[in-house]
């Protein structure tokens, strides 16, 4: 099992040195799902949402929310991501619970010393977070999880795919 190495001498927090890494193409792909009520779907799906199109929106929130990584997860290096895709799949199959869902696939990219998955991650919370606040008023209920890492790889670190 890996060491934890966010940790100095003396037990404390730090940021890990990548100054020694060497740059490499890094790739990774994150996922959240958003539950809500199928009348819900159908308003996005039809442009009847009162804030706008949502999964426009979310998908620009995605993308901000990656750029924006290092300023909310403390420990995170500030990296030049060279991609970030948003994509949606709309699952109108209803759950135990009488909701369907929308999958977002966030997939970031760049060429440097450490990897994206945080960026990914944060990406694919952003945009279910963001769906959320755009359908608040006709759907309260909307739940969010699953948000998990999918598939990464470039650097030394063997390269992970969720089974």
């Amino acid at each position: 099992m890996a060491e934890f190495t966010h940790f100095n001498e003396s037990g404390r927090a730090r940021m890990v040195d990548v100054s020694a890494k060497d740059s490499t193409e890094r790739a990774a792909t994150a996922q959240a799902m958003v539950f809500l009520l199928p009348e819900t779907l159908e308003k996005i799906q039809r442009g009847k949402i009162a804030k706008g199109d949502v999964l426009s929106v979310a998908q620009v929130a995605g993308v901000m929310g990656a750029k924006k990584t290092p300023d909310l997860i403390p420990m995170c290096h500030p990296i030049l991501l060279t991609s970030v895709d948003i994509s949606f799949k709309e699952e109108s199959q209803l759950d135990r619970e009488g909701r369907c869902s929308i999958t977002i696939l966030a997939t970031a990219k760049t060429t440097g010393p450490t990897g994206v998955e945080m960026e990914a991650m944060t990406a694919a919370s952003v945009a279910a977070l963001t769906i959320y606040d755009m359908c608040k008023a006709v759907d309260r209920g909307m739940s969010f999880s699953n948000v998990c890492l999918l598939a990464k790889s470039g650097g030394k670190s063997v390269t992970f795919t969720r089974r």
